[in-house]
């Protein structure tokens, strides 16, 4: 495959959206696209996505995730020696000396952090950079899955056994409160995941917690789960809004559709993808595979002929290459490779696993928010084109009627959607919210 016919399009799908949110100013958010320029670049580094929440008076907080942004991607790309996983947790922890350095030079900017969320997508894995509560989320066959650990203090306080479940509905402890995150400080600590699995189908997701604040992790998986990542994207945006959009809101969904094929003017390189692919091939496994079928054949013979003692030996050879081969088959669905981790496992993610439901009940609240929604448009008096809508509406309810509840989310969340764009092209200079 030429460099030049690349066409990251065809393999992955990927939608990116910041929104200001309701009830701020500026946004703090920033975001971070940054695919590979070709296939010898993705097979070394990867594609790398990056979500900032940035924290601080006046500009402050919108420059230190501006900061992040900017110089992980560029620290990333220069550390060739480490694997990976500690690239990415040495350019985050640069990029926080950077933040605190220019925190240092003006009052205004001092004590400024960003929260710091990173996915890398390598072959065959994916490795996540984090520090904060901005959150790094995988979904595959219906099941979503948190592959981070928020670094707040309700989740540092559960993980200690000193918040009970009952407390933390009581919002007895303020869910805002981050323990670590990048700028204020010289130094910091970067927790590194994976490496995970990366199959076709998996769909990744970044957000700031503007998103997951007012978006349950059930109903983000439903949306992702029914909707391509620029319409799921742009629904799960719309409803924090529509819940009153308390905080900046931002979001990057990554789709993987298919596999990256590496032809032969790659191969030099594309070795760490055939051992991440191809373990069952392996040099090991096959020794291995040979040493338990031969031991046990000689096991069998000596039992058979009465040579108990004789069979022992063998039995321990077969013993031992089966417990090789078992190993080998746990690692697999983890896909370590060499070169782009380090044969290293990072951290303990995921730490959230829940299998996203039907969507029924998640329907019947969107029907109902979109019922408000058009009372309020009406109420103002907004142009809409109602036509438009009743067809979109008339296709959520048909779904729903014949039990199709995926079908009614995604016509739903197109509904929703059709309606916010509806109101944000308002000619009026009132706000675009709706008092629910």
């Amino acid at each position: 495959m030429s460099e030049s016919l690349v066409d990251w399009n065809t393999y992955l799908e990927v939608a990116s959206l910041s929104d200001i949110g309701m009830r701020r100013a500026t946004n703090q958010d920033n975001m971070s696209v940054a695919l590979a320029s070709s296939i010898e670049h993705w097979e070394k580094k990867g594609h790398l996505f990056i979500v900032a929440d940035g924290m601080g008076a006046h500009a402050a907080g919108e420059l230190a995730s501006k900061l992040a942004i900017d110089h992980i991607p560029h620290l990333y790309a220069r550390f060739d020696e480490d694997s990976n996983g500690e690239s990415l947790r040495k350019a985050m922890s640069g990029a926080n000396g950077e933040i605190y350095r220019r925190g240092q030079l003006n009052e205004e900017f001092r004590n400024m952090g960003t929260t710091c969320s990173s996915l890398l997508l390598l072959p065959g894995a994916a490795i996540v950079g984090h520090i904060g509560d901005s959150r790094v989320y995988r979904m595959s066959n219906n099941r979503l899955e948190q592959l981070t650990f928020d670094h707040s203090l309700v989740w540092e306080m559960k993980a200690a056994g000193q918040l009970t479940a009952e407390e933390e509905a009581a919002n007895k402890v303020p869910k805002n409160v981050i323990t670590r995150s990048l700028g204020p400080y010289p130094e910091c600590k970067v927790d590194v995941e994976g490496p995970f699995s990366l199959k076709p189908g998996e769909t990744f997701l970044l957000c700031s917690d503007g998103l997951t604040g007012v978006i349950t992790d059930e109903e983000m998986g439903s949306i992702m789960a029914n909707m391509s990542p620029n319409e799921a994207a742009r629904v799960m945006v719309d409803l924090a809004n529509l819940r009153g959009g308390p905080d900046n809101i931002t979001v990057v969904i990554v789709k993987v559709n298919q596999p990256v094929p590496v032809d032969a003017a790659n191969q030099t390189t594309g070795k760490q993808i055939s051992r991440a692919h191809n373990k069952g091939n392996s040099t090991p496994v096959i020794v291995a595979s040979i040493v338990f079928a031969l031991s046990t054949l000689f096991v069998l013979m000596f039992l058979l002929t009465g040579s108990y003692l004789t069979a022992v030996l063998p039995g321990a050879a077969a013993v031992g290459s089966l417990i090789f081969l078992f190993y080998q088959f746990l690692l697999s669905g983890v896909a370590p490779d060499g070169n782009a981790v380090g044969g290293k496992v990072f951290g303990r993610g995921p730490y959230v696993r829940i299998n996203c439901p039907s969507g029924e009940s998640f329907a019947a609240q969107m029907s109902k928010l979109l019922k408000e929604l058009q009372a309020g448009a009406v109420k103002k008096g907004w142009e809409v084109d109602w036509d438009q809508l009743k067809s979109l509406v008339t296709t959520a309810e048909s779904a729903v009627k014949s039990k199709q509840f995926s079908k009614a989310v995604a016509g739903y969340g197109r509904a929703i959607s059709f309606m916010m764009d509806q109101l944000r092209n308002q000619n009026s200079g009132s706000s675009s919210s709706v008092d629910l």
